[in-house]
């Protein structure tokens, strides 16, 4: 069983999937990084100085001044804010997977092309003869 377990976790795309997963958290931590602290400040900016990571209401009474404040005294929340940023961040990772797979099905249909022809049949014999042969190697008759 030791063994069989070691063969599948040698074969080459279980690596290739774990390498995959580990480079997609950390590009996850980077878009979440993009979103927070790049593109969020100035669109709050532009919109009236809002910091979308602290638009929220609460489902109780009572008013609270930031979202960890309202969560510290156990008010439910809803914090449509912080989903707004997750949305965008969802949306420009969906966006980089996309490129990348169109890239990659862009280089495997160049490498997919069917190869030029090198062979011929031949029109007597229907043996498979060079392009440039004048004459079949197999029946000798001569070829168009």
């Amino acid at each position: 069983m030791l063994k069989e377990f070691r063969e599948f976790a040698m074969r080459g795309n279980v690596v290739d999937l774990a390498v995959g997963v580990i480079i997609g958290a950390a590009f996850g931590k980077i878009t979440t990084s993009l979103v927070n602290d790049v593109l969020m400040p100035p669109i709050g900016v532009l919109l009236g100085k809002v910091d979308f990571s602290n638009l929220f209401f609460t489902l109780s009474e009572g008013s609270y001044p930031s979202v960890q404040a309202a969560r510290d005294a156990g008010a439910p929340v809803v914090a449509y804010g912080m989903f707004i940023n997750t949305v965008i961040d969802f949306t420009i990772v969906a966006f980089a997977v996309f490129l990348v797979v169109k890239q990659m099905n862009r280089l495997r249909a160049m490498t997919d092309q069917p190869k030029a022809a090198t062979e011929k049949e031949c029109v007597e014999c229907t043996s498979a003869i060079p392009l440039k042969a004048k004459k079949c190697k197999f029946c000798c008759s001569p070829q168009p």
